[in-house]
């Protein structure tokens, strides 16, 4: 037997209610919260933006008044630190004959075309450019290895994505507070940020697709190249 949607719900909220108290899922959250992120910025297969989301639903229910700015804190210094040391990983891999295993990770993410436009933007803006590039979707990657390209020096790297870290931790954790503030109960805020986080990640990447698809002789000019 099946159980009904609204069994299920109320179950899962009753699990919810029994949840520990704030002490304890501050000292687990917050650990967990540095970790993934971290791990995220380091190895770019942990949807981040939707971690920090759902932690800041968690906080916005809380009723410490600065575990909104805690999480802020530990999300932007962890993408930070997963930043800082991918790039400086990669600089080893530049910098030796036979590069490295981080720099070919770093070649196989990024597409031709968005290296390309990553180079160009570099050049004509600066290390400004890591701005925007970890607000968009799938950008901050292709933006870094042109930076590795270009053999920016890791100081110059490092005041370009601390704005960078910040922004990306405020902007992620709003859609945490938006989900947060439409629902009394803190899971229901939590389906509806990772949703939104989820969404916001892939949907330039599927517009890309349906744009690169929709091209007139798109297939016929791969052909013809292959």
């Amino acid at each position: 037997m099946s159980a009904k949607p609204s069994q299920v719900l109320g179950r899962l909220s009753e699990v919810v209610g029994r949840l520990p108290p704030e002490s304890t899922q501050q000292a687990v959250g917050y650990p967990s919260l540095f970790l993934l992120v971290a791990l995220g910025s380091l190895v770019p297969v942990v949807p981040t933006g939707a971690v920090v989301s759902s932690a800041a639903v968690v906080a916005f229910h809380q009723t410490s008044p600065v575990a909104l700015l805690f999480v802020f804190l530990v999300a932007s210094f962890a993408a930070f630190l997963g930043d800082v040391t991918l790039y400086w990983l990669g600089q080893r891999g530049v910098g030796s004959k036979n590069g490295s295993r981080w720099l070919a990770v770093l070649r196989e993410r990024s597409a031709p075309d968005r290296l390309e436009q990553a180079q160009r933007k570099l050049d004509e803006h600066g290390v400004t450019v890591l701005v925007l590039s970890r607000l968009v979707p799938a950008g901050r990657i292709p933006v870094m290895l042109a930076c590795l390209l270009a053999r920016m020096p890791l100081r110059a790297f490092v005041r370009g994505d601390v704005p960078a870290c910040l922004a990306w931790a405020a902007t992620y954790q709003l859609i945490g507070i938006l989900g947060g503030s439409l629902f009394d109960e803190p899971w229901k805020g939590v389906v509806v940020a990772v949703t939104l986080a989820v969404v916001i990640s892939v949907a330039p990447t599927v517009w890309r697709r349906v744009r690169r698809a929709a091209r007139p002789g798109s297939s016929g000019s791969s052909g013809q190249q292959a």
